[in-house]
């Protein structure tokens, strides 16, 4: 998988940095492929942040995700690199993501990975 996927993600200005509220984001159709066997993942995304500086460009969020349309990866690697990748561009508050994975052969799977600024860190 390229390192440059977070290259298309795009942010703007929040022009309420100063209160604290939540964004909630709903992808209902990312696809990967399974690394295994070579067949398609179908997943619902669910992206929960509280914005610092900067929020989520949503076209620029639906490209990012497409390019993972024929990446061969496990539902819990991707998930937390898509986390690391949206962390790492939005500089959020927090972040939480759930991917929750439609059923194969009767086992159905979700994955949550969680971001949060340590206080050190400040706001």
């Amino acid at each position: 998988m390229s390192d440059d996927f977070r290259a298309v993600l795009e942010t703007f200005d929040n022009q309420y940095a100063d209160r604290e509220y939540t964004i909630e984001i709903v992808c209902p159709e990312f696809t990967s492929v399974c690394p295994r066997t070579g067949q398609p993942d179908f997943g619902k995304l669910t992206i929960t942040y509280v914005p610092a500086q900067k929020c989520l460009e949503l076209k620029s969020l639906k490209l990012y995700l497409q390019q993972f349309r024929n990446v061969g990866i496990f539902y819990e690697h991707a998930t937390n690199r898509i986390l690391d990748d949206l962390v790492a561009v939005v500089q959020p508050r927090r972040m939480r993501l759930t991917a929750a994975f439609n059923a194969r052969g009767g086992i159905t799977t979700s994955v949550t990975a969680v971001f949060e600024r340590s206080a050190e860190r400040g706001r």
